[in-house]
């Protein structure tokens, strides 16, 4: 009996002292809802919107569960980002409010700031002019608070740039987004160095410079193209030939239509297709 107790405490303390130490914290679903969270934006950066609200509702389900202040305010304002897109503007302007409402709560300023130039973004999306001079400034107010993420950072200048657009200050607007560009470029976030130059190019377009409108379209196809953007692409062909028609150029303007709408139909947006095919004089 002493032999069978002394090798039950031999096997006890044997299997104590080999197992791996408890880590204390457990990080799976955190874990989980940032891969969600990087895979939602991902699809809703390159239009597919329906998948991307499937990864991010499931992130934001999986930060409320954990209970994550910061995951549960990013993963809000990604969803809202998408309903907006989507349409469902009441739907996003609730989601982005309560993000800033929860960075508030817990003294983030940050985070705060970021949530009000998610909103200032939607009113001038939803309102253009009347709203840009009043969003222009609150943006820049809020910039100043950022201080840690470079990519929300990028994200403040691309609403300046927005808003400088609409108030008809195309110089403006092109050296706003361009500090943006250059902190995505830095970061390697193609699909957004593509988005960018696709700005640089509506900004010089409606300042009456085609030909530097194309050349930045050039280079939103190179990003695209590198990073296999379909939706971008499609995109960009499109503006390509909205520039061409612009200039009066309608033979380029037709190729460019066409090209735009057999990207769409070969990705099964054929909604799409058949606006940009009724584009075609």
């Amino acid at each position: 009996m002493m032999i069978m107790r002394f090798l039950v405490l031999v096997l006890l303390f044997s299997a104590c002292s080999s197992a791996p130490k408890n880590p204390g914290d457990v990080n799976d679903q955190r874990r989980r809802a940032e891969s969600r969270l990087e895979q939602g934006n991902k699809h809703a950066d390159r239009g597919n919107l329906e998948v991307a609200m499937s990864y991010l509702e499931d992130a934001y389900l999986l930060a409320i569960a954990t209970d994550d202040p910061g995951l549960r305010i990013r993963a809000g304002l990604s969803r809202s980002n998408t309903l907006f897109s989507q349409g469902y503007n009441d739907e996003a302007n609730y989601g982005w409010r309560e993000a800033l409402d929860e960075a508030e709560r817990i003294g983030d300023r940050e985070l705060a700031a970021v949530c009000r130039i998610h909103i200032a973004r939607g009113i001038l999306l939803d309102q253009g002019r009347g709203a840009a001079q009043s969003v222009r400034d609150d943006v820049s107010r809020d910039l100043a608070f950022i201080r840690t993420d470079q990519l929300y950072i990028a994200f403040a200048w691309t609403v300046i740039a927005l808003a400088e657009r609409e108030l008809g200050r195309y110089a403006e607007a092109e050296a706003s987004i361009r500090r943006s560009l250059g902190i995505h470029e830095n970061n390697r976030n193609l699909e957004l160095v593509a988005y960018n130059w696709f700005l640089i190019a509506s900004f010089r377009s409606l300042a009456g410079n085609y030909n530097g409108a194309l050349q930045a379209l050039d280079s939103a196809i190179t990003y695209d193209r590198r990073v296999e953007n379909s939706w971008g692409l499609a995109n960009d062909w499109r503006a390509i030939g909205e520039v061409h028609t612009r200039a009066g150029n309608t033979g380029a303007a037709r190729a460019a239509f066409l090209r735009s709408a057999a990207i769409f139909q070969a990705v099964n947006a054929d909604d799409a297709a058949e606006e940009v095919l009724a584009r075609i004089e």
